[in-house]
């Protein structure tokens, strides 16, 4: 009788020189799934969607370059293209074809990218709160304004240091602060997992400060729909109704894709795969069945 995993295995790869770190949960003959999580995140955010998830798929879930075990990129580099580039590396080395997505915030963006541009490769996609930023957001401003404002923004960032908590409750509490929603002992796992231990005791964030950038270049809705609708499997779009994000489907960014559902999670904010966990795997796995 096989041994259990209780918890994933830790694996590197590497992708434009740069030394990448993913988890896996095991179960290697099961349908692969790719978690991909958001912006200032760890791979080890998806733990409890594995842990329910894990015996009926292949679950991998990357740290993203600059974020949790990955390295942080040399110049401080982080566009969305970047990222793609990275899981498509993954994804070719790993040879798990087709494979099944969940992204969350810039997660769900890059699950999009690389989706609308290998369609083939992708057999479902879930995408929470990963379509960039609503319609109304949308600012045209001179692009001289906009290149100006990311050199300043990326100067501050070269003498900005990572904060350093006095212990781990204290980063724990600044994470029970970020989100309202999470129970202690989500705010515990994730700061464990989150965090390294600096020479002098402290803790610190394991994210490159530098991944808070904003590119200088707007966000180009008629070219990401176009690449939406180049998307040939069935997709849900989610959403939580406490929010910044707008409903895909009123707004109308899910009329671009081919095969779109969306679903709203009341009483959740922006984390609703933390705020109402089990909602949550209760939508992903009727929709699973339904486009199975």
């Amino acid at each position: 009788m096989a041994e259990q995993v209780l918890g994933p295995t830790s694996h590197n790869y590497y992708s434009q020189r740069l030394k990448l770190h993913y988890v896996d949960w095991g179960n290697p003959t099961a349908p692969p799934l790719l978690l991909i999580h958001g912006g200032r995140d760890h791979a080890r955010n998806w733990d409890w969607v594995a842990l329910s998830l894990r015996h009926e798929y292949h679950i991998i879930a990357p740290d993203l370059r600059g974020h949790g075990d990955s390295e942080w990129a040399r110049g401080g580099q982080y566009a969305l293209i970047d990222y793609v580039l990275d899981i498509a590396q993954l994804l070719d080395q790993l040879q798990l074809f087709p494979i099944t997505i969940i992204g969350h915030s810039l997660g769900g963006g890059i699950a999009c990218q690389y989706s609308g541009i290998y369609p083939e490769r992708v057999q479902r996609l879930v995408a929470l709160e990963g379509l960039g930023p609503p319609p109304e957001y949308l600012r045209r401003r001179p692009a001289h304004e906009r290149m100006q404002r990311w050199v300043e923004q990326m100067q501050s960032y070269a003498g900005r240091h990572p904060r350093r908590y006095p212990d781990l409750d204290s980063a724990v509490q600044r994470m029970q602060e970020a989100n309202k929603h999470l129970s202690a002992e989500q705010a515990y796992h994730l700061t464990l997992h989150g965090t390294s231990r600096n020479e002098d005791g402290t803790y610190s964030w394991k994210f490159d400060n530098y991944v808070r950038q904003h590119s200088p270049y707007e966000f180009n809705m008629d070219e990401a729909r176009r690449l939406w609708g180049r998307i040939t499997c069935p997709t849900l779009l989610v959403r939580g109704t406490e929010s910044w994000a707008t409903d895909p489907e009123q707004d109308g960014r899910a009329s671009a894709f081919r095969h779109a559902q969306c679903a709203n999670i009341a009483q959740a904010g922006h984390w609703m795969h933390h705020d109402q966990l089990d909602t949550f795997l209760s939508i992903v796995r009727n929709f699973f069945e339904q486009t199975g």
